[in-house]
């Protein structure tokens, strides 16, 4: 793959009062041409900053980025709305027109382009028709149910045929089913439409279901990025593993373990998946070959990007050498941590 969008330390300072406040510290990222790539962090972590200096809605103090090749920083506006044009942009709030209908709204930056007046109407018919509401074209954005009117916002940001879709916060004012139906529509316009689609959110189940790529602010600061399933995984910043026990609770708090502790008198260990089906052979061998029972008193066990994460908690039941003899080889298979008795 090429790069669509590249930060190159990239800062952008803000004057509040008499102090700054850098809402971009110094960034670096990579975003490959036809990839979903998410960006998660907290209220505050520079999330939406950062997306306005991709389109070039705020301009760095520092540092270089490229949008397809081309560095946006040293631009000058007329040229940057040229590049502005390729790139479209989803909102949280929808951001429609109230006073235009479901084709106004699609068919207006058509007109702020000045495409023809026949090739507008067939941009937007074909548009609506890509996000199942053809039948919806006169209707008023009041008319519409919220994910409705998300999948108008969706079809207005393609209309200009965008290289680039920044979907900032888009799913925050849904329901968890029209979440799943909208970021279902994110999947087609990428897969289908080979767009570039930059996700930013503070919901890590978001990333989960379409990121490729994540990358976690927190403070202005980029504090990791990587693969999802290496980022689910095995996290490394205490912002990012609290971003991911938000979707996946396997890990027992220690409350949790007080409470299994009194209930199961064995020997227990939690351990984290590496390789879900290697893990399966060890424990379905530990009865004959080492003598000792197991039971999974806590976890779970998750698909993604058709890769098992996840950690599970076993109570082991046998004779001291038997149960050490099984956690050793558990250990080839997984991450293991006792929990003291």
């Amino acid at each position: 793959m090429s790069v669509m969008v590249e930060f190159d330390a990239v800062s952008k300072s803000f004057t509040v009062g008499k102090r700054q406040v850098d809402a971009v510290d110094a960034v670096s990222l990579s975003i490959e041409k036809g990839e979903i790539f998410g960006i998660i962090g907290y209220s505050g972590a520079g999330k939406s900053t950062l997306v306005r200096l991709i389109n070039g809605l705020e301009r760095a103090t520092s540092g270089r980025i490229l949008v397809d090749g081309e560095d946006i920083t040293i631009l000058p506006e007329s040229r940057l709305r040229h590049v502005r044009g390729g790139i479209g942009m989803i909102f949280q709030q929808f951001n429609l027109l109230r006073s235009r209908t479901v084709a106004g709204n699609v068919e207006y930056p058509l007109r702020i382009a000045k495409w023809p007046k026949e090739k507008r109407k067939a941009r937007v018919a074909e548009l609506l028709d890509f996000v199942g509401l053809g039948d919806r074209a006169r209707s008023y954005p009041e008319q519409l149910s919220g994910g409705q009117k998300q999948r108008v916002g969706i079809a207005r940001a393609l209309a200009t045929e965008p290289k680039i879709l920044l979907a900032d916060e888009s799913t925050s004012a849904l329901d968890p089913e029209t979440t799943q139906e909208v970021l279902r529509l994110l999947q087609r316009v990428n897969r289908e439409l080979g767009i570039t689609v930059v996700v930013i959110t503070h919901e890590m189940d978001v990333i989960r279901s379409i990121a490729d790529r994540v990358a976690v602010l927190e403070g202005g600061r980029l504090i990791e990025q990587g693969a999802v399933f290496d980022v689910f995984s095995n996290p490394q910043a205490a912002a990012t593993k609290s971003f991911v026990s938000t979707v996946l609770r396997n890990q027992p708090t220690s409350d949790d373990l007080v409470r299994l502790r009194l209930a199961h008198p064995g020997r227990i260990v939690t351990a984290e998946i590496l390789d879900a089906g290697r893990l399966g052979s060890v424990l379905s061998d530990a009865v004959n070959r080492y003598g000792v029972r197991f039971e999974i008193i806590f976890g779970g066990i998750s698909a993604l990007q058709n890769r098992s994460y996840g950690s599970i908690t076993l109570e082991l039941v046998g004779d001291e050498g038997g149960v050490d003899a099984l956690v050793e080889d558990l250990r080839a298979v997984a991450t293991i941590t006792e929990v003291a008795a």
